[in-house]
């Protein structure tokens, strides 16, 4: 299903634009990051950086977990955090007023990121969801929001997915969910955001 989400000014969250899933040389690089950057940027141009929150997925989970067996089937990224590949993509810090949330899972949803997006409000508010991996972090975080009571959209071509086919499994998957999660695409919402030049 499609849709602008409410009408109300919307918050930014951009999920995870690290060096490790934008970097060419990543085994996490998505072939379609530079597209979404470029359309991310234009969102949060228009949403300004008191309402743009970024996160980062780190490497902090318990190894004593099934987070062992991850970090045992991809070992280049079973490195400290504070390795460049966790580091932000060039030019995303500038895009938030904030600093980024750091997670050490998939899903970014939950109490820390509801409070940082206005507490209470988090429900009210229209939150457009950008970011990588379209098939991971985006759909885990998406799939949390819904169930949080969220009005999400998830903005289908500023997302970047590991591939085309799970991209759009992923985005079908989030699209059963309306009316908490609607698809939109960049343009679909800049338009609507628009003033109406007939008034």
């Amino acid at each position: 299903m499609t849709g602008t989400g409410r009408t109300s000014t919307p918050r930014l969250l951009v999920v995870d634009a690290q060096r490790i899933f934008a970097d060419p040389t990543s085994d996490w690089a998505s072939p379609y990051w530079e597209e979404a950057w470029a359309r991310i940027r234009r969102l949060a141009a228009h949403v300004g950086p008191e309402r743009t929150l970024l996160t980062r997925w780190l490497p902090t989970a318990d190894r004593d977990t099934a987070w062992g067996d991850y970090f045992a089937a991809w070992p280049f990224a079973d490195v400290s955090a504070e390795d460049p590949l966790y580091a932000l993509v060039d030019g995303a810090a500038e895009l938030s007023a904030h600093p980024p949330l750091d997670a050490p899972t998939f899903g970014k949803w939950g109490p820390e990121l509801v409070d940082r997006l206005g507490g209470a409000t988090a429900t009210q508010d229209p939150v457009w969801v950008v970011g990588v991996s379209t098939d991971c972090c985006v759909l885990s975080t998406a799939l949390a929001a819904a169930d949080g009571g969220a009005h999400l959209t998830v903005v289908s071509d500023a997302c970047a997915a590991s591939t085309a086919e799970n991209g759009a499994a992923a985005l079908h998957v989030m699209g059963l969910y309306s009316p908490q999660v609607t698809l939109a695409t960049t343009d679909e919402l800049l338009a609507a955001a628009e003033p109406d030049a007939t008034a």
